[in-house]
C-alpha cells in the first residue's frame, strides 16, 4: 500500500480526518524521516506502516479526545523527531506550537520539515528541566504534551512547570499508564497539578495499547521545580 493508503486506513474512525494537503505533507514528513535517519537516531521504526501507526496516528490520535482551542499555545518537550508537536500543527495549523529538545541535530532536521512542509514552530535548544526554569517559557503554554520514555512522576516534574494555571499536560503512554498514575499522585500534586482524565485506546493495525493522560494546572508549579536533572532522576518525586 502507499503511505497515503495507511493515513486513510489508520485514522478511519477517528474524530479527526486528514484532507489532502495534510496527507501530501506527512508524506513528504515520512520521506525526510527516513532520509535523515540514515545518517542520524531519529527513529527505530521507517516502514510506512510503522509510522503511520505508531508515529502519525498516536500523535493525532489526541484530537479524538481533547479540543484545542483556536491558536492554543503548545510545547512538545522532549520532542525528538517531532512527535506528536509536528503531526499536531499538521493537523491544526492555527495551533502556536514550540518544539523543545536536547539535541541541536534534531532541531535541524524538525527545521528542514518544516521548511518543506510550509509550516513554522519556535523550535528551542534545552534541556527540559532547564526550559522548565526559564522565565520566557515556565508557565507560559496552554498545553505541554510529550512521548518522552519515563515515569510519570519524573515526567510531570520536566513537563508541567510549562504550563499555566487553567491549561493542561497530556502525557502519551503505553501500557501499565493506571499503576504509573497512582504511584504519581502525589507528586504531580506538589507540581500544581491534578490528573483529570486518562484516555485510553488502540492503535489500528493492532499497534498496541495506548493511553493519553490528562493533567490539570491547578496551581503554580512552586519556584523549586524543576529540580535538576540529576536529583530528578536519582530522586523522584513522591
Amino acid at each position: 500500500m502507499e503511505i497515503k493508503d495507511y493515513i486513510l486506513q489508520a485514522t478511519e474512525n477517528f474524530k479527526f480526518k486528514f484532507n489532502e494537503i495534510q496527507i501530501t505533507q506527512l508524506e513528504t514528513y515520512y520521506n525526510l524521516l527516513v532520509e535523515w535517519n540514515e545518517k542520524m537516531n531519529l527513529t527505530a521504526i521507517t516502514d510506512a506502516q510503522g509510522v503511520v501507526v505508531k508515529h502519525f496516528a498516536d500523535s493525532v490520535s489526541v484530537l479524538n479526545y481533547v479540543d484545542f482551542p483556536y491558536n492554543s499555545s503548545i510545547i512538545d518537550v522532549g520532542t525528538g523527531a517531532g512527535f506528536p508537536g509536528v503531526v499536531l500543527k499538521i493537523a491544526r495549523p492555527d495551533i502556536k506550537l514550540t518544539l523543545l529538545d536536547s539535541l541541536n541535530k534534531r532541531l535541524v532536521f524538525l527545521q528542514n520539515v518544516l521548511g518543506e512542509i510550509n509550516l513554522s514552530a519556535d523550535l528551542i535548544h534545552s534541556r527540559a528541566e532547564d526550559g522548565g526554569r526559564d522565565k520566557n517559557l515556565r508557565e507560559s503554554f496552554d498545553y505541554a504534551v510529550s512521548r518522552a520514555v519515563a515515569n510519570m512522576n519524573v515526567l510531570s516534574e520536566y513537563c508541567l512547570p510549562y504550563v499555566h494555571v487553567g491549561g493542561s499536560f497530556l502525557a502519551f503512554k503505553g501500557r501499565g499508564a493506571e499503576s504509573e498514575i497512582s504511584a504519581a499522585k502525589s507528586a504531580i500534586k506538589k507540581l500544581g497539578g491534578k490528573i483529570a482524565e486518562t484516555y485510553n485506546f488502540a492503535l489500528p493495525f493492532d499497534g498496541g495499547e495506548r493511553a493519553i493522560v490528562q493533567i490539570q494546572k491547578i496551581a503554580e508549579t512552586p519556584n523549586k521545580y524543576p529540580r535538576n536533572a540529576g536529583k530528578i532522576k536519582s530522586s523522584p518525586l513522591k
